[in-house]
């Protein structure tokens, strides 16, 4: 980074944002950190959650968004899954979908007050589809429809899924298209050498760990029929994996219960999976393109979908850019707090 560009007035950032599910509320917290120190961001490229986190900020309403996801509890989270038969997806994400068009309205990418590029997978022809233009909801549904688990966007001939699947981090947008001062990248799938939690990364200051862990038991008592929808909706994502499409003759001795606690084993198996793919992936983006600034969020902090968890992960993704940006910067405070 060249320190000495912001201290004589450089201080456009190209931003760039990943995906990583929950754990994308971070970016909402790096923002915080960047404006707090004066950096005007300039341009912005996103996949899956970046693109809707930064879809949500070039439209203007960010801090309403932040306002809604740091009132999520995990049953509010629970009532916004909408549950599909189609083979091509558990879930739709229509409830999601229809909350932001209630903040950003029809709204076209060459409308927004800035630059943004969000990144989706385009299964028929193996590539990244980037889009610039058109409508932002449709771009970010696009770019958020985890395979298997979303259902795809069909736009025309193209079969549009999460764009995490080939470019989890998309550092060549901003650096291609965009005149920054500098280039502010945050990996929300890092490695981290042991096992972190969200709570050992946080300062000191309570984070309501005790309160959200009792709503968590509180709500545990009225999800089962969420939970048996989710269910029943996996072991249709997954019948007729065995042989010939027909069950095995344990299978059939197993209680409705047993079947569908190990139908939903195999649908965290494909988060994990996709996630570690991501994370490998965003390893060789960083290496291939280097940002001026990378703030790292490690992947064990929470799993991809706990996105009850919207206040201490908006605060993890504040403290850990605050740190980034005083290790390149130190002369250049924060004048906000957390």
């Amino acid at each position: 980074m060249n320190e000495l560009a912001h201290l004589s007035g450089g201080n456009r950032v190209a931003l760039v944002l990943g995906s990583g599910g929950a754990r994308g509320y971070a970016h909402i917290g790096v923002i915080e950190a960047l404006e707090a120190r004066g950096f005007e961001i300039i341009a912005v490229s996103g996949c899956s959650m970046g693109a809707l986190i930064g879809g949500i900020y070039a439209a203007g309403k960010l801090p309403e968004y932040r306002d809604w996801v740091c009132n999520l509890d995990y049953l509010d989270v629970l009532k916004l899954v909408d549950v599909t038969w189609s083979p091509m997806g558990a879930m739709r994400a229509s409830k999601v979908m229809s909350k932001l068009e209630v903040l950003v309205g029809d709204i076209l990418i060459e409308d927004l007050a800035i630059p943004i590029t969000t990144v989706a997978t385009d299964l028929v022809r193996q590539r990244e589809v980037w889009f610039q233009n058109g409508p932002l909801l449709q771009a970010i549904r696009a770019s958020i429809a985890v395979p298997g688990v979303i259902t795809p966007v069909h736009l025309g001939e193209q079969v549009l899924v999460d764009g995490g699947l080939l470019n989890p981090l998309p550092i060549m947008p901003v650096v291609a298209a965009h005149q920054a001062d500098f280039v502010v990248a945050v990996n929300v799938t890092a490695h981290s050498p042991l096992p972190v939690t969200l709570e050992e990364l946080l300062p000191d200051e309570a984070t309501a760990a005790d309160s959200r862990t009792k709503k968590e038991i509180d709500t545990e008592q009225r999800m089962g029929n969420w939970i048996d929808d989710v269910r029943t909706a996996t072991r249709k994502l997954w019948s007729g994996l065995g042989a010939n499409g027909e069950a095995e003759e344990d299978e059939l001795e197993e209680t409705t219960e047993a079947r569908g606690k190990r139908e939903w084993s195999k649908l965290d198996m494909i988060l994990e999976s996709f996630d570690i793919t991501q994370a490998a992936l965003a390893k060789y983006k960083v290496a291939g393109y280097p940002p001026d600034v990378l703030i790292e969020i490690p992947k064990t902090v929470c799993s991809t979908y706990e996105f009850h968890r919207g206040r201490e992960l908006i605060r993890l993704g504040r403290h850990l850019a605050d740190e980034a940006l005083e290790r390149r910067m130190p002369s250049i405070a924060s004048d906000a707090t957390d």
